[in-house]
């Protein structure tokens, strides 16, 4: 795309490949498996964060949180909070004042997790916001990928049920790309180079003019 002025419709939308997430996907059931993994993720300096919420389809039906996505550049971890009693791990990650954490419309999700613990998160970044200083006045991540990467991110599982036993495939590629999208568009527009192999993703290179990021070919 030639800039920022273009948007993305549903026509164009639809026109363009699914992304894949490229890296690991680790799903975390327990709170003995979230500590383990926790001092890995500690190490961090960037993640992508995203939650999900078994959808409600009567009114006045509310659901808790059920899956945390924490997503590093190879590794998205699924932290599988509906079936924890203790979400420690979690917490400690998005109350870290060392990582920064990059979510879209994260008022949403920290309320939603505050519905049942008690989450304070520190050093965190909104796309919605981030993104507008760019030019860009899109909303959803799907549009924002899209207007900058020319992929679209695939929703159809976005309304399924996120508290079944055992996640499908189609579910844990879902989740895993959403939280990741976050850090690849956060790092994208720093004009930072992708790690490797992670550079073929990125088709367009990226200039600064006076007020907005163009982007060419």
């Amino acid at each position: 795309m030639e800039n920022m002025d273009e948007q993305v419709n549903s026509e164009n939308l639809a026109e363009m490949e699914i992304v894949q997430f490229p890296g690991k996907i680790i799903s975390i059931n327990s709170e003995k498996k979230a500590d383990a993994i926790l001092p890995e993720l500690l190490k961090e300096k960037a993640v992508g964060i995203d939650t999900e919420t078994r959808p409600s389809f009567k009114k006045g039906v509310t659901h808790h949180v059920a899956l945390v996505q924490i997503a590093t550049w190879n590794t998205c971890y699924l932290f599988r909070v509906c079936r924890m009693h203790d979400i420690d791990a979690v917490k400690q990650i998005l109350e870290s004042p060392h990582i920064l954490k990059i979510g879209l419309s994260l008022k949403n999700d920290f309320i939603g997790l505050r519905r049942k613990w008690p989450v304070e998160p520190h050093n965190y970044i909104d796309l919605q916001q981030y993104v507008a200083a760019f030019g860009i006045e899109e909303k959803s991540l799907q549009k924002i990928y899209a207007l900058l990467f020319g992929k679209r991110i695939s929703k159809t599982k976005q309304l399924s049920n996120w508290e079944v036993p055992r996640l499908t495939v189609s579910q844990r590629n879902y989740a895993a790309i959403d939280a990741w999208a976050c850090l690849h568009i956060y790092k994208a527009l720093l004009r930072k180079p992708l790690p490797k192999p992670y550079q073929s993703l990125l088709p367009i290179t990226y200039r600064r003019g006076s007020e907005k990021l163009f982007i060419q070919k």
